[in-house]
């Protein structure tokens, strides 16, 4: 299936996005936020810069418009981004100090939330030249900046579930038995690119014993008869992100596997249920744990059950014990419970969910029953 692109992102939607950042953090008791290279600075301005040494940083305060500090080689690149009409550019050339032309934007005494993946060379330098300025991870002082999604970004997740959607509904048609892992992975992968993702960050295909692990990177193992693998994968399309898993058999389930399988599914479905306005993050975490533990695999489920997504695939919020950030209508990440036992054999089921006014909904159609490959 091809659609057409969505519509690109404004200049005033980036415009609103950086004074949400910058009302955020005051709100927050910051003087505002920093932003390096990476997810954060695309959502905010569209930009995306090679990462390197040299320092480019955004700055939004509340009652300053936002300034990007740019190497003056990168500014012409700078100034036709899309959030560029919202900002004052300054750029720095090589041979001088970069901290210097950032040091005017920020209050010196200040605290400030900076990017998770700003460089240390980078949060060095900005505490040298302002010794009594301080600094804390975006995360932890804004975990939920990028959370709730808006309906353009919603469509996009919906766009990029359903091409993952369909990347599973062709790989199931092929043949499993006698086939290396790599095979099948890069054939997954090379779905989904078919569908329309422009990144794909994982095509895992775990067999047998190695869907024990469930960050199993696929290797040379040859996928037998008789095995369960377990499938996980997506990436970026139109620049926002897909994450699915399923778990097939290659020939007819014994009574363990299909009983273990049939516990994760009643799992992914609680979680999925308990998926509403108001609810804690924690909550789907234990109503799909509860299901397992019941069934007395509760030591082999051994991850959190999701992760938030959005322009990368894996963000804030995330379904984990402890996590009590209440659910808020646009907020979508995965639900993902397993069930991994040692030297034989693992199984996940994983759906992408957004929170609607009154519940859920489910951002991956495929089905989550048993389904026999070749």
């Amino acid at each position: 299936m091809t659609t057409a692109a969505p519509a690109p992102f404004t200049a005033d939607d980036y415009e609103a996005r950086m004074r949400r950042a910058a009302d955020a953090a005051a709100a927050a008791g910051l003087d505002g936020v920093l932003v390096a290279p990476g997810p954060d600075l695309v959502w905010l301005t569209g930009y995306r810069p090679v990462e390197t040494e040299r320092l480019t940083l955004l700055v939004l305060r509340t009652g300053h418009g936002p300034a990007l500090v740019v190497p003056t080689l990168e500014a012409p690149d700078a100034a036709k981004s899309p959030g560029a009409p919202a900002m004052t550019l300054h750029d720095w050339t090589d041979g001088t100090d970069p901290y210097e032309a950032a040091a005017p934007l920020l209050d010196g005494a200040g605290r400030f939330g900076i990017s998770d993946n700003g460089w240390a060379l980078h949060l060095l330098g900005l505490q040298k030249r302002l010794p009594d300025s301080r600094y804390t991870a975006l995360t932890d002082a804004l975990p939920m900046l990028r959370a709730v999604k808006d309906q353009a970004e919603l469509e996009r997740l919906a766009a990029a579930g359903a091409a993952a959607d369909e990347a599973y509904e062709e790989i199931r048609k092929v043949r499993f038995s006698g086939r290396r892992e790599s095979e099948v992975s890069g054939e997954l992968a090379g779905l989904l690119r078919r569908f329309g993702h422009s990144q794909v960050d994982f095509s895992i295909v775990a067999s047998g014993p190695n869907g024990a692990n469930p960050h199993h990177e696929a290797d040379e193992r040859v996928i037998e008869h008789g095995d369960m693998v377990v499938l996980d994968f997506g990436g970026l399309k139109d620049g926002y992100g897909s994450d699915t898993s399923r778990t097939v058999h290659v020939g007819e389930p014994d009574d363990e596997e299909r009983k273990v399988h049939d516990i994760v599914r009643e799992a992914q479905e609680a979680g999925f249920r308990a998926v509403r306005p108001g609810a804690a993050c924690q909550d789907v975490d234990r109503a799909a744990r509860a299901v397992i533990e019941e069934a007395g695999y509760g030591e082999y489920f051994i991850h959190r059950t999701g992760h938030g997504i959005g322009v990368t695939t894996h963000e804030p919020p995330y379904m984990v014990e402890g996590e009590e950030q209440p659910l808020v209508p646009g907020m979508c990440f995965s639900v993902e419970p397993g069930i991994y036992l040692p030297g034989r054999f693992g199984v996940r089921i994983e759906d992408i969910v957004t929170v609607t006014e009154d519940g859920g909904r489910r951002l991956n159609d495929t089905s989550r029953e048993m389904v026999i490959v070749d």
